[in-house]
């Protein structure tokens, strides 16, 4: 199974974007769910992540106050909500399963991940 990831694109300095993660056949309100990034040259670095019920929400310190994590179990779609983005925030982003326990804390390496799609490009530039 593979987690697709879409919606990046080209957007301004002090732009927003939505990022959508979905994948079909998947038990997907059973896991949590991580939202990744990876610049050109650099380690894929954690972004945010949502607990299995959509009830506690994780932030990397670069990203918090300017994205939101959402999910919506019934349409099995995960949201990355960003706003006021930086040409820092240029990379591809991904989403990927933590397939721990639902009860298991939420984990931050993406060694911990599963089900990688091909990830979306999200470039911030004037």
């Amino acid at each position: 199974v593979q987690l697709q990831a879409f919606g990046g694109g080209l957007v301004q300095p002090g732009g927003s974007l939505r990022l959508s993660c979905s994948a079909s056949r998947f038990s997907f309100d059973d896991y949590a769910i991580g939202w990744f990034r990876q610049a050109p040259g650099k380690e894929r670095e954690f972004v945010a992540a949502i607990t299995w019920s959509g009830i506690n929400t994780y932030y990397a310190d670069s990203v918090k106050g300017r994205f939101t994590i959402s999910r919506d179990n019934v349409v099995k779609v995960v949201f990355l909500q960003m706003k006021n983005l930086k040409p820092e925030d240029t990379a591809k982003y991904f989403c990927a399963a933590d397939r721990a326990d639902q009860s298991s804390p939420i984990r931050y390496g993406a060694a911990w991940y599963e089900d990688w799609g091909q990830g979306t490009l999200v470039t911030v530039s004037s």
